[in-house]
């Protein structure tokens, strides 16, 4: 690369969760599957991130992606949380999906990704097991702060 380039490199991988609304079970078995279409959709359409997996359980999603450094983080939760929702919403019904504020975030190298893409896929045996992982399932709710 030549000197005085505009070119950046960058390889933040983020894994991403976040809840429905007083942790109701709102992700039924008949939306989960277009849930995480949309969820895959709109991550796809946004410059600057590169979407690598989503799972997650009745109460709460997992979304693991590549962001390029451009990207403002707290903009993009707030629209895929809403896009996600109107999503179900539009086609099940107002109110089908709620999610509640908040959310958990945390930053893994590219070597762990094989690893956060399975917990991510598998999320509901992990839940039925016992087998979570305390850093990837935090969100701010946990840390003392007030439902809404």
């Amino acid at each position: 690369m030549s000197r005085g380039s505009s070119h950046n490199f960058s390889e933040i991988y983020l894994h991403l969760n976040w809840h429905c609304k007083g942790d109701e079970p709102m992700i039924r078995p008949e939306i989960q599957g277009r849930l995480y279409e949309v969820i895959e959709e709109y991550c796809r359409k946004i410059k600057g991130i590169h979407y690598e997996g989503v799972g997650g359980a009745e109460d709460h999603v997992h979304l693991a992606f590549q962001m390029e450094p451009f990207v403002l983080l707290s903009d993009f939760i707030g629209k895929i949380k809403g896009a996600s929702s109107h999503g179900i919403n539009k086609v099940s019904g107002a109110g089908t999906l709620k999610w509640q504020r908040g959310y958990g975030v945390v930053s893994f190298s590219k070597k762990h990704l094989p690893g956060i893409l399975t917990y991510v896929r598998n999320q509901k045996e992990h839940h039925k097991k016992g087998t979570t992982n305390r850093v990837l399932e935090t969100h701010w709710l946990e840390l003392g702060t007030r439902k809404d």
